[in-house]
């Protein structure tokens, strides 16, 4: 494994079984939740300067990721354990409370964990995925209708086995392209196919629509680290996260159109259709996040944001996090 200097790495106990870890720093704690397809190693620009800047600084592997457990029961990946994970690790690492911080499905754990246990979490911060209140019609059904003569790839996700075998048979060659569809420099052009869908019919893959080339910001090395990661795990936990929405949905329906008080933080990037696509999620934040101390969209970024643009990442997340209450 590429190596990232002075850091400890961790196995805690938690709901699942263990959660690992990996920890640079001393000082008030901040929890990094990384997203799909990725790993506590999405964080390594980031946990230095957190830890320069006198903050501990956590990042985790998911469950069903890297070498935390790995269930096989396809509901134990619901939200609602993720949460109780993430309180799990904040408790397992002697701390009280916590700053979460979360990319992609990490920005959904780090929103629900603020929402339903605020007595860990005293802030957020949300990487690329906005934050929208539970609501609306059943998700399935939302993706379903969303692809018109293409399938979505959510949708695509939720049957189980069947990403798995697009996926499996080359990891690493899979993985350079879906982290290059969606980066700034090596995303489909504008009327290219969209890689968000895919064809119907027989045989339609994701891959049928990523680039050739991976993206500038992932060296050959990094590469080698998530491609050994998931060729040793295999993508089905992973996928899991996809396969509960409906239980999410479910489980949640209590809080339905509830707001993240806590101080919070957004940053995405002008290229990623997280971003776009949920504008107006973004656009209702002084209602749905009352404690915004800040939303930035990076220009010219894609999805992969604190990977793409870490410095501006870092800056961004060091100035919240200065200005937060103690």
């Amino acid at each position: 494994m590429t190596m990232v200097k002075d850091v400890t790495h961790r196995l805690v106990p938690a709901p699942a079984g263990r959660i690992h870890l990996v920890e640079q720093g001393t000082g008030p704690l901040v929890l990094l939740v990384h997203g799909f397809p990725e790993s506590w190693y999405s964080w390594r620009h980031q946990l230095p300067a957190l830890a320069a800047a006198g903050f501990r600084a956590v990042a985790v592997d998911v469950r069903g990721y890297g070498r935390s457990s790995r269930p096989e029961d396809v509901s134990a990946y619901r939200m609602l354990d993720l949460v109780e994970d993430a309180v799990a690790v904040v408790h397992a690492l002697g701390e009280r409370s916590a700053v979460i911080v979360g990319h992609d499905w990490g920005a959904g754990i780090a929103a629900n964990s603020a929402l339903l246990r605020p007595d860990v979490f005293r802030a957020v911060g949300l990487l690329s995925v906005p934050y929208a209140p539970r609501g609306g019609p059943r998700p399935s059904e939302i993706f379903a209708e969303m692809g018109g003569d293409e399938e979505f790839y959510v949708s695509y996700f939720q049957e189980r086995g069947r990403a798995e075998a697009e996926i499996e048979p080359d990891v690493r060659g899979w993985l350079a392209g879906f982290y290059g569809a969606f980066s700034a420099d090596t995303m489909p052009q504008p009327g290219a196919p969209d890689p968000h869908f895919v064809s119907r019919g027989v045989g339609g893959t994701l891959r049928d629509r990523f680039p050739a080339e991976p993206p500038a910001w992932l060296s050959e090395a990094e590469l080698d680290v998530y491609a050994g990661e998931f060729e040793r795990t295999g993508l089905t936990t992973a996928l899991n996260r996809y396969r509960n929405m409906d239980r999410d949905w479910e489980d949640l329906a209590p809080y339905d159109g509830a707001l993240i008080t806590q101080p919070s933080l957004f940053l995405g990037g002008s290229l990623d259709a997280s971003t776009t696509w949920l504008s107006d999620a973004i656009a209702a934040y002084p209602v749905t996040l009352p404690g915004l101390r800040g939303s930035h969209i990076l220009e010219g970024c894609g999805h992969w944001i604190q990977q793409e643009r870490p410095a501006e990442v870092n800056q961004h997340l060091l100035n919240w996090l200065a200005e937060l209450p103690g």
